[in-house]
């Protein structure tokens, strides 16, 4: 897991598991949100499994794929409203957290 901090209140990483939730929330992370459509991948974690696991350790967690399409105007307004609504600092995650960044970059002049 490589976390890269963008600003006080919101970092991205790469893939997670559900083995890097008790880090995740050791580190201080109060939501997460997941940017990475479901089998993207053969070996990657199902989105349902990590949310489980997250919510157990009291997590806030959502799913705002980012697919082939790229960054829609629906995913940055969900986006937006998981900024809003959830506790920070948040950490999005997608494969490489490059769809997290962009994501996040495009909330900013939305959220002033």
């Amino acid at each position: 897991m490589d976390i890269r901090q963008i600003n006080d209140e919101y970092s991205v990483s790469g893939q997670i598991t559900v083995e890097d939730l008790d880090q995740i929330k050791a580190l201080g992370f109060k939501s997460i949100v997941c940017h990475r459509p479901d089998h993207e991948a053969p070996d990657q974690p199902e989105f349902a499994a990590i949310a489980a696991r997250a919510n157990e350790l009291g997590l806030d967690i959502t799913h705002i794929p980012v697919g082939p399409m790229g960054v829609t105007a629906d995913a940055v307004r969900g986006m937006v409203d998981a900024l809003d609504e959830f506790p920070r600092p948040m950490l999005g995650y997608c494969r490489s957290g490059a769809r997290s960044t962009n994501i996040y970059q495009q909330t900013l002049h939305i959220r002033g």
